[in-house]
């Protein structure tokens, strides 16, 4: 297994759309040969900066390290391959281990298949070598492998997040369809909101917005409330070292002058909010408000707004008229203001009235979306009504 000190590859995943932002993060943190890719980011370094940027990105799903790569084009060649890795270098045979997968190949179309000839392969060769065999553990295993087959190339990575990083440990209640916590870092920060003035989510649902808002002004790190990470199950997790990384990130956490504003119009929404918001350690910061977005008025200068509205499932709407309600508020309440919302109604601007200054297209999970800007210029041919 790789040392310290030793530079080796991981590739951070995330959501389409995500990709640009997750490049930036990367780069504030000091990653070297970043590579752009479909959903994820590939760049170089150290065991302490794996831990550094499983502890400090707020837009990746999680962090894979590659540590075999071969080229198969039948199950006799692939199970040759799976056999010839050192398994014992990654975990002992008294850990539990398991295996997601990824597979895009008109070589391999029984993914389940191929994945249990990886696992034979794995637990062969400790039964062979220890005359014991390590348990496999579907939900909660000490060691993660993920197995990404394209065509004929096979890589095989080590997931050292262990469970997804959008678990940042905070969410205590469940509202109806909440949004993901990562999704929600990555549409702050291509809102552009870096902490400084006031933040308006005026659909505020279980608080994760707000609640990503608020660590993003403070500078807290994401997974501040976890307590687990895949890689604390290797061979060589340095407890002294990761311990020193954390510390340095904490000691990065700012204060805050601006407000951050949540609102809705359901009493439960409201309590859900409030019990995140409380689990996050950030009740001083954030202020909720049972109130009707269409009935407020704007009373926080310089504001953002970033918004998820609701689908028909958590209130019954009339979607084109709802949509419209948004775009009226905005033109006659929250002048001088930007605003952004996702939907995935791609076609939600045509109701809205106003005209989007940007759309940007954005996966929650398979569903498509778009992330729409609207600048409200009081007097500015801007927000002029689409006829």
């Amino acid at each position: 297994m790789f040392a310290n000190k030793d530079s080796f590859t991981m590739q951070a995943k995330t959501f389409y759309g995500l990709e640009d932002v997750l490049v930036q993060e990367l780069k504030q943190l000091g990653a070297s040969q970043i590579v752009k890719k479909n959903r994820a980011v590939e760049y170089l370094g150290d065991l302490g900066f794996l831990y550094k940027t499983n502890y400090s990105l707020r837009t990746a799903l999680k962090i894979l390290v590659p540590i075999y790569h071969f080229k198969a084009k039948n199950e006799n060649t692939f199970e040759r391959e799976i056999n010839k890795i050192p398994w014992e270098n990654y975990f002992f045979n008294s850990q539990s281990f398991a295996i997601d997968s990824t597979i895009y190949s008109d070589y391999f179309k029984h993914s389940q298949y191929i994945m249990l000839k990886m696992k034979d392969g794995i637990v062969d060769r400790f039964r062979k070598k220890f005359g014991k065999r390590p348990d496999i553990e579907r939900y909660n295993p000490d060691i993660k492998f993920h197995l990404h087959i394209s065509n004929q190339e096979v890589t095989i990575s080590l997931d050292s997040s262990g469970d997804p990083l959008f678990k940042r440990g905070y969410r205590k209640s469940h509202f109806e369809a909440p949004i993901n916590e990562v999704l929600a870092a990555g549409l702050l920060n291509l809102a552009g909101w870096d902490g400084k003035g006031n933040f308006l989510d005026p659909m505020c649902g279980s608080g994760t917005l707000l609640i990503e808002a608020a660590m993003i002004a403070l500078q807290i790190p994401p997974q501040l409330h976890r307590n687990k990470f895949g890689f604390m199950n290797w061979k060589n997790f340095d407890l002294e070292l990761f311990n020193k990384i954390k510390d340095t990130r904490i000691n990065k956490i700012t204060d805050f002058s601006g407000k951050i504003i949540g609102y809705d119009i359901l009493d439960k929404a409201i309590t859900s909010a409030k019990i995140n918001i409380e689990a996050a350690d950030l009740s001083e910061f954030i202020e909720l408000k049972k109130q009707n977005f269409f009935t407020s008025q704007k009373d926080l200068f310089p504001l953002l707004i970033v918004f998820n509205p609701p689908y028909d499932e958590r209130i019954p709407i009339n979607t084109d008229n709802f949509y419209k309600q948004i775009g009226d508020t905005l033109k006659n309440n929250y002048k001088n203001t930007l605003s952004w919302f996702i939907t995935s109604d791609i076609e939600a601007y045509k109701k809205i009235g106003l005209r989007p200054s940007r759309k940007i297209k954005i996966y929650n999970g398979k569903l498509e979306c778009r992330f729409f800007q609207y600048e409200i210029y009081e007097g500015s041919k801007k927000n002029k009504i689409i006829s």
